[in-house]
């Protein structure tokens, strides 16, 4: 054994069967195999947990004390690790707060580069604010010549005209006799040329000098009277024209005061920078104007509108006169409103109203429903009262700062016209070209020069991980597994690190095949810092291209478990025990339908304008497998999850007015009865949520113990198997079969539970068996061998079919909903609706299925999204995966780039015919199938 390998000897860490593998160092290895055959428990609870558990064993005794007991993984032996870093796709970023900006630090340099030189604006008056140190206004005043006659003045405010005469005898004590009103000098005995202007402020002089080379000292002398008279502000008048000079942040025209300019003007996280409406979120909890109708084929008087009020309430009168100014009745429809009168109904406006009967509510305006209420709800002290409006309330964008998140005076600070909002709502491309476009001033090049290279080289980091279309505002919340685990890689490219071992689970995940060289290249670069990189992946590119391969299979769980090919490209593709070979040396692939589905029904969208999108008109056509397709960015999830699917949801839930909609007109609805969202977001957030019990089976299951001869003798009924509940759990870890121990400064760690050990229920529950087994060994059966032991229990075994049928039948019935990856999720969530009985005319919209499939289980997948649509149904997804998109009746390829480049259609048809088209990137992976 060489140090130059990393050997594992024997692990036997879930369904492995003594496994035994030599990585390279300082290479790129991929672990790869059909779902569920093992890879994950190699890589990460193998590998990975060692690392972790060795780097635990060489703390100090004290900290060991406090971490308690970290379980070895159930392995021989492993050789040759080293400090390892896991980059996972699973998401646990759940601060609103969090960005793109924010996890890069790219955020953190703009702030300083913004401090450090952007320049200054009033947000009222928009004109430029310069703040001067004393030597600096001396210099500018010297700048003018010699020779110049010039009045030093200090502006001063007047805050009560008749205490008039006192102020003048304040200046006058102080041997200052004169002042300044328009740029004209008066003297201060005569008081009406003061009192006749209605002014807030006036002037006072200091000093008329004329500048000599001689009177630097009396200069400075005037200039510091001055500046001490005037709270900071001077003025110089020379030939009829006023200067505005200031030690601090004015406006010269509102003379306003600004707090000082620093890096925390720009923290949206803190007070000194964050927009006070919105706290620096940049959306606030609003009223709702679709939430707010009941129906709106009703009238007021009917009850179309919730939350109006009784008729004898203030609101409702100015409604009535609002009604009636408007030509309208409580008795008509809301349907028959129009746009502007809708909008006027829940904004207000400013007209005043005309009564039909005299009242007091003739002097008022009519507020607008949603005003009225926001007005209601701030003016509650009863929590119980405000939490009465929470079911009319969505997150909207803050009206004050317009998403932008910061104050007035922040986003009034600006670098060649942009303020750092403005900045980080470019895509990341552009940012890195305008970056690299500013001028530095000579004396500042030593301070802005370092901030700059920080900022390009973050910028080139994401771009070389095919995330040159995310802006730096994009909230962490919004971005998908894939997303985040490329960001952490170009986190760690920034990082230099070497020698270290870097683990990842899929980053090709939302890559269009266009992206993956980038992808590729940024493992080459990690690899060439000394580094180890080994990646779960199934995509074939990425395989090709590995230094190392391992197979792992050949089935999935209990069928799984077994390195059936190791070696390079050559010794995998040779290999007749590898399925993965098979694909790479294209014996085996997924066949192209022999025809495609043609169908008269159809949606047509017409003027879809969101983000990048911008006026398309798209057809999709229904009873079909459709496919957006496009580069990362190009605004597929926009086009489908953002405009068409709230589309139908207000449709099909029977509001029909479509305010503030994102298309022009939407046709053909009639054809859809019920759509479905399958994305990729976990099944539930608590560990207690898991196939069974999200599936809906685990109550028969629990009812299948309550009637055993033993249940029914100790009395116990289907509760008592249910590891929610005090009686049957184990109390020691309260069913989670696990403790949660806080690392604070590192991620947290889990322990099997002592007590149960890690069965989740106390013996006196466990000691209940079925067919020799107890409610806990149940839970820990894979699909596959929960089919066979509940084959007599139907509504059970329909379930576990479908389950096994979407390429499932390894996972567990127990295994916790938090320790899913996104696309078992999401096949989760197909299996839940495939064992559900319906009548056709359904919509399902999928957010790349293929996620976590190996190519083998992508025929599986197939098989079943054909099912679907066979059954009178419609599927449309959002897939990169050109064996999915090949098999399509209809493709919609959007692009040609992401963000602004992107949000045009690019080609439209079937397969075939967008392998047709030049500009198609997909169209080009296409015709390489055909």
């Amino acid at each position: 054994m060489t140090s130059n390998k990393i050997v594992v000897v024997n692990s036997r860490v879930h369904n492995l069967k003594n496994v035994s593998c030599e990585i390279p160092r300082s290479s790129f290895t991929v672990v790869t195999g059909p779902s569920g055959s093992g890879k994950s428990s190699l890589v990460f609870d193998t590998i990975y947990k060692e690392s972790q558990r060795r780097f635990i064993d060489s703390l100090s005794s004290y900290s060991r004390y406090f971490l308690g007991q970290f379980q070895a993984p159930d392995v021989d032996l492993i050789e040759g690790l080293s400090p390892s870093i896991a980059i996972e796709q699973k998401s646990s970023l759940k601060n609103p707060r969090s960005t793109v900006g924010t996890l890069t630090d790219i955020y953190d340099y703009l702030k300083i580069l913004f401090a450090k030189m952007g320049t200054v604006y009033c947000p009222d008056s928009g004109e430029k604010i310069i703040s001067y140190t004393f030597s600096q206004i001396i210099k500018e005043i010297e700048k003018l010549g010699l020779d110049q006659k010039i009045i030093i003045v200090s502006p001063v405010p007047i805050k009560d005209k008749t205490h008039w005469d006192q102020t003048i005898s304040k200046f006058q004590s102080m041997g200052l006799l004169r002042g300044v009103i328009e740029n004209k000098v008066f003297d201060f005995g005569d008081e009406n040329n003061f009192i006749n202007y209605n002014l807030d402020t006036f002037g006072v002089v200091i000093d008329r000098v004329i500048i000599k080379s001689d009177i630097r000292q009396r200069l400075s002398d005037s200039v510091e009277l001055a500046l001490r008279i005037g709270n900071g502000v001077i003025n110089i008048l020379v030939n009829n024209k006023c200067l505005f000079f200031s030690t601090q942040n004015i406006s010269p025209v509102t003379l306003k005061v600004f707090p000082k300019v620093d890096t925390r003007s720009f923290s949206f996280n803190s007070p000194h920078g964050a927009c006070l409406t919105c706290k620096g979120l940049g959306t606030i909890e609003d009223f709702d104007e679709n939430l707010l109708i009941i129906d709106p084929s009703f009238s007021i008087e009917d009850g179309a509108i919730k939350a109006v009020g009784n008729k004898n309430s203030l609101f409702y009168n100015l409604l009535v006169d609002f009604l009636n100014t408007n030509n309208l009745k409580t008795t008509t429809p809301l349907k028959d409103y129009s746009q502007q009168q809708l909008y006027t109904f829940f904004h207000g406006n400013s007209t005043d109203l005309n009564p039909s009967k005299p009242s007091n509510t003739n002097i008022l305006k009519y507020p607008g429903l949603i005003t009225w209420l926001r007005k209601k709800r701030n003016e509650s002290l009863l929590k119980k009262t405000r939490n009465n409006f929470n079911e009319y309330l969505i997150e909207k964008t803050c009206h004050d700062c317009h998403g932008y998140k910061l104050n007035r005076f922040a986003l009034s600070i600006k670098i060649n016209k942009k303020n750092i909002t403005e900045l980080c709502n470019l895509s990341v491309i552009e940012l890195n070209e305008f970056i690299s476009k500013i001028t530095i001033d000579s004396h500042l090049i030593p301070v802005i020069l370092p901030i700059i290279q920080n900022i390009t080289k973050r910028c080139s980091f994401l771009i070389d991980v095919g995330l040159d279309y995310l802006n730096l505002n994009r909230k962490a919340t919004t971005m998908s597994g894939g997303e985040l685990q490329r960001i952490r890689m170009a986190n760690q490219l920034g990082s230099s690190l070497s020698g270290v071992l870097y683990i990842l689970d899929e980053p090709s995940i939302g890559l269009h095949p266009k992206d993956n060289d980038g992808l590729l290249q940024t493992f080459q670069k990690l690899k060439n810092n000394d580094n180890t990189v080994i990646v779960i992946e199934h995509d074939l590119e990425t395989i090709r291209n590995a230094d190392y391969i391992i197979d792992l299979g050949p089935g999935a769980g209990i069928n799984g478990g077994e390195i059936v090919a190791a070696g390079n490209l050559n010794e995998i593709k040779n290999n007749p025990n590898s399925l993965t070979g098979a694909y790479l040396l294209k014996t085996k692939n997924i066949s192209i339908p022999n025809k495609r589905r043609k169908s008269d029904k159809s949606i047509f969208l017409k003027g879809a304008n969101l983000y990048n999108i911008k006026n398309l008109d798209i057809l999709f056509p229904l009873n079909s497998l459709v496919c957006v397709t496009g580069v990362s960015g190009s605004g597929k999830t926009t086009l489908l999850n953002k405009i068409l699917v709230p589309a139908i949801e207000n449709y099909l839930s029977k509001k029909r007015i479509f305010i503030n909609s994102n298309f022009h007109s939407i046709k053909g609805l009639s054809n859809i009865q019920q759509i479905i969202k399958m994305d990729q977001g976990p099944i539930g957030r608590s560990p207690h949520s898991n196939p069974a019990t999200f599936c809906g089976f685990f109550d028969e299951i629990r009812s299948i113990f309550s009637n055993t001869p033993e249940a029914k003798t100790r009395g116990y009924d289907a509760t008592r198997f249910s590891f929610n509940n005090i009686g049957g759990r184990c109390e020691e870890c309260e069913g989670h079969g696990f403790i949660k121990v806080e690392m604070h400064y590192m991620a947290d760690v889990y322990l099997t539970c002592e007590e149960c050990e890690g069965a989740r229920y106390n013996q006196e529950t466990l000691s209940v068996l079925y067919k020799t087994k107890n409610i806990s060994d149940v839970l820990n059966m894979s699909i596959s061998e929960a089919l066979v032991f509940f084959k007599n229990h139907p509504k059970i075994h329909r379930n576990l079919e479908t389950l096994d049928k979407v390429g499932l039948g390894y996972i567990k019935l127990g295994q916790s909903a938090t320790t899913l990856s996104g696309g078992e999720a999401q096949r989760l969530k197909i299996a839940k609706e495939l064992s559900k009985k319906k009548n056709g005319h359904v919509l399902y919209i999928l957010d790349e299925p293929t996620t976590g499939l190996h190519v083998n289980d992508i025929s599986l997948l197939l098989k079943i999204l054909n099912e679907l649509v066979d059954q009178n149904n419609s599927v449309f997804v959002i897939e990169h995966n050109i064996d999915i998109i090949k098999c399509a009746d209809h493709v919609i390829d959007l692009g040609p780039g992401g963000g602004i480049y992107g949000g045009k259609i690019v080609a439209c048809g079937t397969p075939e015919e967008v392998s047709e088209i030049n500009n198609s990137f997909t169209g080009k992976y296409l015709k390489n199938n055909f």
